[in-house]
């Protein structure tokens, strides 16, 4: 396990300041995590910034296949991760690999997040990933990363069972050509909704970046899952991967 040495510790309060980001101080509010990144500057900046921050990263790996061998032993030791964050290209060949055992693990232990990372939108990959289960997935491109507030509130809700997608992602997604008829019906400003939605924002989050009240936004979601032919539900990201599930099909 990397756990959080004395000089983790002292650093903690920089990132709290820096980023208004809290310090865990709790056990059970701990993530665990799983890293795998084949880049050891990346993979060992993200293990630094997790555990300064009082979450426990439980293994660093640089390839797709070291992280499904981590990913299992974790799971015969009954101490599987809450989440995994992994790198979309990977050795041997850094095509797919990474995309692949992040489908793979949600097939085989839904209730392990899974945050993927990508140099940028690959539309294919977050279509396979965002498919079946409506546990917590996650798509960010690494650009995100340095946005470390970001970063690390989307590693914290995949892990508690939500959904981080990258705006770019959203948008790439919600704007094909072939799918302009799904949302020919909403308005500018609910078409604005549903992309603050599909990135994992609660309501009173999206009420925040749009500058309106929380009554405001709970109309514009009603109006668009009643123009989608969606019932919405109680979970958050539930409601997320329903509406991208619908614009998949």
């Amino acid at each position: 396990m990397v756990g959080r040495g004395a000089y983790g510790v002292a650093e903690s309060a920089a990132y709290s300041e820096q980023w208004g980001l809290a310090v865990v101080q709790n056990v059970e509010n701990r993530v665990r995590v799983v890293i795998a990144e084949d880049s050891v500057l990346l993979r060992e900046g993200l293990t630094r910034l997790l555990t300064d921050l009082g979450h426990d990263v439980v293994a660093g790996v640089a390839d797709a296949e070291a992280l499904l061998k981590k990913v299992a032993e974790l799971d015969a030791q009954q101490a599987l991760p809450d989440v995994v964050v992994a790198d979309v290209r990977m050795p041997p060949t850094h095509t797919d690999e990474g995309v692949r055992a992040a489908v793979r693990l949600r097939k085989d232990y839904p209730d392990v997040g899974v945050l993927v990372l990508s140099q940028y939108v690959e539309e294919r990959y977050a279509t396979e990933l965002l498919a079946g289960s409506s546990n917590g997935v996650g798509y960010l491109l690494k650009d995100r990363v340095a946005e470390v507030r970001e970063f690390v509130d989307a590693v914290v809700r995949v892990a508690g069972g939500g959904t981080a997608l990258d705006p770019e992602v959203v948008a790439q997604l919600l704007g094909r050509s072939r799918k302009q008829d799904v949302l020919v019906g909403l308005t500018p400003r609910e078409r604005e909704v549903l992309g603050l939605m599909a990135e994992g924002r609660t309501n009173s989050a999206i009420a925040r970046q749009l500058v309106v009240s929380d009554g405001a936004v709970e109309k514009h979601v009603s109006n668009i899952f009643l123009k989608l032919g969606l019932s919405p539900s109680d979970g958050d990201h539930r409601r997320v991967l329903a509406v991208l599930t619908y614009l998949n099909t």
